[in-house]
């Protein structure tokens, strides 16, 4: 049996996930069209929020994405800070982008969602307010990246950053449930029955997490072998300079 770790090698990582993201890709593609098209024309009017509460399936997937992928990277950071693999240091840098774009889609949609429902198109609400701040978070994390020129060293203090950062990931989650004041509703989806959306938009809004979830993986896969590959580009150029 294969070692998870065998996928720390490069050539290894990138012969299979060139096999494994075409059926990522075509799942993703499937399931979000499918969801989308479900929840969006498919369901009734909320009795009180009325068609505005189709943004659900694009604000909560897009939410839980936003935070599961900061989770991913701070996993990859671990990983690269215990066992120095670059391939887990540079999936974590692939990941960022992504998750800024979850974060962003969450904040916008959140906005036009809450405008309505709340008079204003924002809120210091301790989950808009944590949910802002780790977007922040992931420009950062991006420009640390950026504006250091040792892989090694950017790695090193990215995975730092992320750690911190991780704070704010779990705040984003759970801000709910730490301060009662604030105008953002507690989870659509809970184990229990009396909290979660009804069922109506809950089957929908699965199967519209589930494609945002294949979209992630997808777009994780294809940024990290364009990492890999860069990052040797950027090795062969350093030897080639030292070599003249």
């Amino acid at each position: 049996m294969a070692s998870i770790w065998e996928y720390a090698n490069p050539k290894k990582f990138i012969a299979t996930t060139d096999k494994l993201l075409p059926w990522v890709s075509a799942l993703a593609v499937a399931t979000l069209v499918s969801g989308l098209i479900w929840g969006f024309f498919f369901t009734p009017e909320d009795y009180k929020q009325g068609s505005t509460v189709k943004i659900i399936y694009l604000h909560v997937p897009a939410a839980l994405m936003a935070i599961n992928a900061w989770m991913m990277m701070l996993v990859a950071s671990l990983v690269w800070i215990v066992r120095r693999h670059h391939v887990s240091a540079l999936a974590a840098r692939a990941a960022a982008p992504i998750g800024a774009m979850m974060t962003m889609i969450a904040l916008i949609t959140g906005a036009i969602w809450g405008q309505p429902m709340w008079g204003t198109w924002w809120e210091w609400d301790p989950r808009l307010t944590s949910f802002l701040i780790l977007f922040l978070f992931y420009l950062g994390y991006m420009a640390l990246w950026s504006a250091i020129e040792n892989d090694d060293t950017a790695a090193d203090l990215t995975s730092i950053l992320c750690l911190v950062g991780s704070v704010f990931a779990l705040l984003s989650r759970y801000a709910v449930n730490f301060w009662n004041q604030g105008l953002h509703q507690g989870a659509s989806l809970s184990m229990d029955k009396e909290e979660h959306v009804a069922d109506v938009f809950y089957y929908p809004l699965l199967v519209c997490i589930a494609g945002f979830i294949l979209l992630f993986v997808a777009l994780v896969f294809l940024r990290t072998q364009t990492e890999i590959r860069a990052r040797r580009t950027r090795a062969l150029l350093a030897r080639e300079r030292l070599g003249q």
